[in-house]
């Protein structure tokens, strides 16, 4: 029952983000959690999260190296352009496997609400954001189904277990072509920079579990 109204309370973070106008300003909220190797659980073994905070301390982002063959038309109504959509869609996560989540880029303040997560680059599950994205030919952006989300303190427990690695995030990774061998090259990345990885998630996101002053 925790772990269900934890998923509704992300669930509502997600929807009803703070307009991004307030967040155009902030500094880059983004980071990428690495699964390691000995992390077992079937929604996140092997995979690499992008991440961010919401305003009241829970996490949120989804998994950029699983794409699948789903077609955009089984989740969108007709009245979005998905024909226009060509790339694969990726499997965000296991909250909300039936709706579509957005990372992009825009140089402007998007129109919506949407999360800040690096210089220019946006989360989102608004629909008015995601049908502008459709209708853009030159927009830079990658659809997803579902996400991931812990609420406060749930990720930090599993730092303690030792189940993740923590490595900045950055755009030419988000949006790389292909996700072949991204995880592997993640790990040997994480390996490099050594105990830092293995134990500065806790450090990293202590303030993501504070209560929030907003």
């Amino acid at each position: 029952m925790r772990a269900f109204l934890g998923c509704l309370l992300v669930t509502a973070c997600l929807c009803a983000a703070a307009p991004a106008p307030a967040q155009q300003a902030l500094p880059a909220n983004g980071l990428f959690l690495i699964a390691k190797p000995t992390l077992v659980d079937s929604n996140f073994a092997r995979t690499v999260v992008l991440v961010t905070q919401t305003e009241d301390a829970s996490t949120v982002g989804v998994i950029i190296n699983r794409p699948s063959p789903l077609k955009l038309s089984q989740f969108l109504s007709r009245e979005f352009p998905t024909q226009n959509y060509r790339d694969p869609i990726y499997l965000g996560g296991p909250v909300m496997r039936q709706a579509i989540v957005a990372v992009y880029r825009s140089e402007t303040v998007p129109a919506a609400a949407a999360f800040h997560v690096l210089k220019n680059i946006y989360l989102t599950m608004h629909p008015d954001n995601i049908k502008l994205l459709l209708a853009a030919p030159e927009a830079q952006y990658r659809l997803y189904a579902g996400f991931s989300g812990w609420v406060p303190r749930q990720l930090e427990s599993e730092f303690m277990r030792d189940g993740w690695y923590v490595l900045p995030a950055d755009e030419a990774m988000v949006f790389r072509k292909s996700a072949d061998g991204l995880w592997e090259e993640l790990v040997e990345r994480a390996a490099r920079r050594g105990p830092r990885t293995h134990n500065s998630g806790v450090t990293i996101f202590a303030k993501w579990s504070a209560p929030c002053d907003c």
